[in-house]
């Protein structure tokens, strides 16, 4: 439990962090936007604009999540983190399809920009999104994934209008400008839709991806005297705390001091996977 209030402590500073960090240099990014007049530039501001909202969210998210369970949240409140994935996913994909409708009147009628205005804006926004990204870098609940993956995409997005800004310092080609707004916008609107499937994937219950049923079963059979695991449900709270339930079957007039030794066994296997939260239910085979 020490470890887990460390990590959360810790977790929570990151997110402050990347919040102060991206409300900054927002702002700084919106008037650069304006006075290079590139498109790119406000695309990735409008982004960062979300990205901030969304940070502020997942702070407080975060901080709520960190609450122990109480009459009203018997598992506690740790499901709050996947609300506030769920509303950076919603931020992200609007805000991504608005900039691809406000780029494609570009595409037809390119217009000049100033680069050397956006080649200092590049630069800024990879050192800004690459120092948040090192602090976000070990998250493992489904909100600090989609908030790393928010802060990744703005370094990739810089990253790519630096390579185009770099070209048209050399070449008069304005059209790039529009052709980076939509290309960034299009790939964090993919990446918001594939980490909102895995956000809905927690909401409905799904099977957690590292828990093999299976080999489960195989492992308990081998480590007890059970004579099968008849039912396994397991479930995650926010993408890395598990619950799980189970039913095993005994052998015929197993003593009650086994059982329960088997059962604490079997609470320890699950605890060594880092799961907490486990049910167990047994009964022995009966006479036929």
């Amino acid at each position: 439990m020490g470890h887990d209030h460390h990590h959360h402590h810790h977790t929570t500073e990151n997110i402050k962090t990347a919040f102060w960090l991206n409300a900054a240099f927002t702002i700084i990014e919106i008037f650069g936007g304006v006075y290079t007049n590139s498109l790119a530039v406000l695309s990735d501001a409008m982004h960062d604009f979300g990205d901030t909202v969304s940070l502020g969210l997942a702070w407080y998210f975060h901080k709520l999540s960190q609450r122990t369970e109480d009459k009203r949240y018997t598992y506690g409140y740790g499901r709050f983190s996947v609300v506030g994935a769920l509303i950076n996913i919603i931020i992200l994909t609007t805000g991504s399809a608005l900039m691809i409708r406000e780029a494609i009147p570009r595409l037809l009628n390119p217009q000049t920009v100033h680069t050397n205005g956006m080649l200092v804006l590049a630069i800024l926004g990879i050192v800004v999104n690459g120092l948040a990204v090192l602090r976000m870098r070990d998250g493992k609940t489904a909100n600090e994934k989609v908030i790393m993956l928010h802060l990744m995409e703005d370094a990739l997005g810089w990253a790519a209008v630096l390579i185009g800004t770099l070209v048209m310092k050399v070449v008069d080609l304005p059209i790039i400008d529009p052709i980076l707004s939509v290309s960034i916008s299009a790939y964090i609107l993919w990446n918001a839709l594939k980490n909102g499937r895995n956000i809905f994937r927690i909401l409905l219950q799904r099977l957690p991806d590292d828990l093999d049923v299976e080999k489960i079963r195989l492992d308990l059979q081998a480590q007890t005297k059970i004579v099968t695991l008849e039912r396994f449900q397991a479930w995650t709270l926010d993408g890395a705390h598990h619950v799980v339930s189970l039913r095993i079957i005994f052998p015929k007039n197993t003593h009650e001091k086994i059982q329960e030794e088997t059962k604490n066994h079997i609470r320890s296997y699950f605890y060594d996977k880092h799961i907490q939260h486990i049910s167990i239910e047994s009964c022995c085979e009966k006479n036929s």
